[in-house]
């Protein structure tokens, strides 16, 4: 099986431990524990997210636990689907991103944090 090349996140610099999803949606920069998201998920997607840098930290609340957490949440999945097709469009075309993830999720009025 071929080693997959890591790439850092395009949204946000994932060596502070900071919630994406705090600083969104609640202003809140403060670190805290949190775990790696894939923001395109499943298979093939997970790999493509690693190659790509489409991932971001997200605390347990926003990743998995309860209401809020992307794995439960349609509109918070949708929320960073949007925002990482924006910045990949940034430098890239919508073609390309729909040959990597297969479909676009463009549109949506975000800012990144």
């Amino acid at each position: 099986m071929r080693r997959v090349r890591k790439q850092k996140s395009i949204l946000q610099d994932q060596e502070r431990k900071q919630c994406y999803l705090c600083m969104l949606l609640e202003g809140d920069y403060r670190e805290k524990i949190v775990e790696d998201h894939h923001i395109y998920f499943g298979n093939p997607n997970r790999q493509k997210s690693e190659i790509y840098g489409f991932k971001v930290n997200l605390c347990l609340r926003h990743h998995r636990e309860g209401k809020e957490a992307v794995h439960n949440n349609i509109e918070n999945d949708t929320i960073l689907k949007k925002l990482c097709q924006q910045e990949y469009e940034k430098t890239h075309t919508r073609e390309g991103f729909v040959r990597i993830i297969g479909r676009s999720y463009a549109g949506g009025g975000f800012k990144k944090p």
